[in-house]
C-alpha cells in the first residue's frame, strides 16, 4: 500500500505542530480521504475510518465549545484511542486545553493551518490523490507536445530519447527519459513523473548522458504530466498493415486506464518528431470535436451519393 510520511505532509501544507511533544516521525499517511470527525465529537463512531487524516473546522470546533468539559473528555478519549495519523486545526483554530492533554496522552499529533477547512481539504485530498495514486514503472520517454502528453515507446535504441531531444529543440518540455512513473490518479487521469535518479537527465548512445536543463534552460523541462496520447515506435515491417485512415482508435492500458495508442513504423528519412507532433495536434483537435479520417469518410459518402443521384437522372 502506498503511503508518505506525515512530516512530508507537514513541509508541503506548511503546518504548525500544536503539541511537539507528540513524535511525529515514523507516522504514515495511507489514505487520499479525509475526514472531519463532526459525528464521532457527538459519540457516533459508527463505520469511523481513523486511517484518514482528521480536520476539524469551525463548525466542529464551535460545536465542542458547547459541551460540559466531562463531555470533554469523555469524547475526546473516545476519539484519541484510535490510530490516528493526525489532527489538524483550519483557520487557526486552537483546541482547548482537554482536547490537548488527551492528545498527548494518546500521542496523537494536533497541527494546525491558517486556511480555510474547505480550501485546505480541497489542495491536500489532491495532493494526496497524486502521492498515493497506484503507480508503476515503464521503459519510455515523456514529453509534452503543444500541452498533450506523449508517451514514447518502443525497443531499445529505436530512437526515443532521440525524438525527445529533438522535440526539446521544437521548444516543447521533456519529463522525462528512459523510465516513467506512472500514477493512477483517477479512473481517466493517468500522470507521469520522473525518478529523482534521472529527473532531467537523457542518454544518447555514443554521447553518454546529458543533462537537458542545463543545456536548453528550465523552460524545456517539466516535473508532472498527464498521459494523453502513446506513441509505440517500431520497425518497419513490409509484411504488415498499418492504419492509414485512423477511423478507428487503438488503445494500450495502463492501471487500468485506457488510453489512445498510435504505433509509428520506423525507417530512414521519417521525421519521428514531425510525426510526434502532428499526432499530438491531431490527437487535440479529435478532443475538440473535429476528425480528419471522418471528415473524408463523410466527403466520399457525400460523393458517392451525388453520383448515383446524378445516374439516376440520366
Amino acid at each position: 500500500m502506498a503511503s508518505i510520511y506525515l512530516t512530508q505532509l507537514i513541509e508541503k501544507m506548511k503546518l504548525t505542530i500544536l503539541n511537539p511533544e507528540v513524535e511525529v516521525k515514523g507516522i504514515r499517511v495511507t489514505q487520499p480521504d479525509i475526514n472531519r470527525p463532526a459525528l464521532q465529537l457527538t459519540g457516533y463512531f459508527e463505520h469511523f475510518d481513523a486511517t484518514r487524516l482528521q480536520v476539524v473546522g469551525f463548525v466542529e470546533y464551535t460545536y465542542v465549545e458547547g459541551l460540559s468539559e466531562e463531555q470533554k473528555k469523555k469524547v475526546y478519549d473516545e476519539l484519541m484511542s484510535y490510530d490516528i495519523p493526525a489532527i489538524v486545526f483550519c483557520r487557526e483554530l486552537q483546541p482547548d486545553p482537554i482536547f490537548m492533554q488527551s492528545a498527548v496522552e494518546h500521542k496523537v499529533p494536533l497541527l494546525s493551518t491558517k486556511k480555510t477547512t474547505s480550501a485546505f481539504l480541497a489542495e491536500t485530498i489532491r495532493w494526496l490523490n497524486v502521492k498515493l495514486a497506484p503507480c508503476i514503472s515503464i521503459h519510455g520517454v515523456l514529453v509534452d507536445v503543444y500541452g498533450e502528453g506523449l508517451l514514447i515507446t518502443g525497443e531499445s535504441g529505436i530512437g526515443k530519447s532521440e525524438t525527445a531531444l529533438e522535440l526539446v529543440k521544437r521548444g516543447h518540455r521533456m519529463v522525462t527519459d528512459d523510465v516513467v512513473e506512472l500514477r493512477k490518479v483517477s479512473d481517466e487521469t493517468l500522470v507521469g513523473t520522473a525518478p529523482d535518479v534521472t529527473k532531467h537527465l537523457i542518454e544518447l548512445r555514443g554521447i553518454g548522458i546529458v543533462d537537458i536543463k542545463a543545456l536548453f534552460g528550465a523552460s524545456s523541462v517539466k516535473d508532472t504530466q498527464s498521459i494523453d496520447l502513446v506513441i509505440h515506435l517500431e520497425d518497419w515491417d513490409k509484411d504488415k498493415e498499418y492504419d492509414r485512415l485512423g477511423l478507428e482508435e487503438n488503445y494500450i492500458e495502463y492501471l487500468g486506464n485506457k488510453v489512445v495508442c498510435h504505433n509509428i513504423p520506423i525507417r530512414p528519412g521519417r521525421n519521428v518528431a514531425l510525426i510526434c507532433e502532428t499526432a499530438a495536434v491531431n490527437h487535440r483537435q479529435k478532443k475538440m470535436g473535429y476528425n480528419a479520417a471522418q471528415e473524408l469518410y463523410s466527403r466520399v459518402q457525400k460523393s458517392l451519393a451525388k453520383k448515383r443521384e446524378e445516374e439516376e437522372e440520366e
